[in-house]
């Protein structure tokens, strides 16, 4: 990369003055920390994915895990879901004192193939939990049948998926609604919106909402909403173990503002992936990713897989080039907490996570830097080639 070029982001967040103009009006408000921003913000939420309930916690790996612990998961418990993920959702079932019961991915999606998930049932099975990678939704239909049909509760990993849809009954639904018995989200940087950091709970339960609420602020019988506005004094108990899983007030602000964005940055996000699928279309050794037909992504990350084993190298090209790019999403299984929960292979799983690669997909991205972005990757796909 020659000196003084920047270089093209995989991932950058939209914000500007709107969402400074939200956090100074929380700030002068004297109300800073979970409070009137969080409930509005959950409202908005829920009525935008078609949602019951959403309740806001500090992020998504902190959303699964009262997700798990709503529907039993506990010590000894096993939980089905996949090791192609960020290893938050293996650490989540960690956490319950539970264990990971790893299944392959489709390879074309890099989702969890149904097919696998009703032989892994056993006795002890607690809860299946699937996850929309990188905003691709699940084959949700197929996973329920299952659940439903053995008993099991399902719980999405949503975190990349916001503004991601599913074809259901006829209809476009969006991810969150949620399908299954739980759905968590997450408003990390790379995601399509952003509070700095923060998660989202959905679900069509009232009892899972409640204990929600309740965990998220330590257990705390009476909230602080509740306390401050009272007329007379109230002591609050503790009739449970609980956790600090709150959002603060300054992010659901930010969050609100952002998810006025959200149609119109899905919406270009989807046409420069459009712009990505005609450049990449034909090139050899470079396979795009594509939406089975029931399903709208977001595009939350665009990763296409080489045939080269040379990704690393290809990638260092790519960043001499003045382009970042990022490695296909990891396992859980190959990282050392992880290793012993393997019980059998995991080949596509494995060969994602070594033949991916994530292309910068940016909002206000010009289209030439699309075509600028590819021809780089050919170009060091080729120079691959000849190594």
């Amino acid at each position: 990369m020659s000196e003084g070029k920047s270089v093209i982001p995989v991932a950058k967040p939209i914000l500007d003055e709107r969402e400074v103009d939200a956090v100074r009006r929380v700030i002068l408000s004297g109300w800073v920390t979970q409070g009137p921003e969080v409930a509005a913000f959950e409202r908005e939420f829920a009525q935008i994915v078609g949602a019951a309930h959403a309740c806001a916690v500090s992020n998504c790996t902190t959303a699964l895990h009262l997700a798990l612990l709503a529907v039993g998961v506990s010590a000894g418990d096993e939980v089905i879901t996949v090791s192609h993920s960020f290893i938050a959702t293996a650490n989540a079932i960690a956490y319950c004192g539970a264990t990971s019961v790893f299944v392959d991915v489709d390879r074309a999606t890099g989702n969890i193939d149904p097919l696998l998930v009703e032989s892994a049932i056993t006795p002890r099975t607690k809860a299946i939990l699937c996850v929309h990678q990188l905003g691709m939704p699940c084959d949700l239909r197929a996973l329920l049948e299952i659940a439903r049909r053995r008993g099991v509760p399902l719980i999405e990993d949503a975190a990349c998926a916001i503004g991601a849809e599913i074809l259901w009954n006829g209809t476009w639904e969006r991810i969150g609604k949620p399908h299954g018995d739980i759905a968590c989200f997450s408003f990390h940087p790379r995601k399509v919106v952003t509070t700095g950091d923060g998660g989202m709970i959905t679900t069509a339960n009232p009892e899972y909402d409640r204990k929600f609420r309740l965990w998220r602020q330590h257990s705390m019988s009476v909230p602080d909403t509740v306390r401050h506005g009272a007329r007379d004094v109230i002591f609050e108990s503790y009739p449970e173990l609980g956790f600090n899983y709150r959002m603060t007030d300054m992010q659901a602000a930010v969050g609100r503002v952002q998810l006025t964005r959200l149609p119109a940055i899905v919406s270009e996000r989807r046409q420069l992936a459009g712009a990505y699928a005609s450049r990449l279309a034909g090139i050899e050794g470079i396979t795009a990713p594509s939406e089975p037909e029931w399903a709208r992504t977001n595009w939350q990350s665009y990763c296409v897989t080489v045939d080269s084993s040379d990704q690393r190298g290809i990638m260092q090209r790519m960043l001499d080039a003045g382009i970042s790019t990022r490695r296909g999403v990891m396992n859980s299984h190959l990282e050392a907490p992880y290793r012993a929960a393997a019980r059998g292979p995991l080949p596509h799983s494995e060969y994602r996570q070594s033949h991916g690669i994530i292309l910068p997909l940016v909002p206000r991205m010009a289209v030439s830097q699309v075509h600028e972005i590819c021809d780089a990757l050919a170009t060091a796909v080729g120079a691959a080639s000849r190594v």
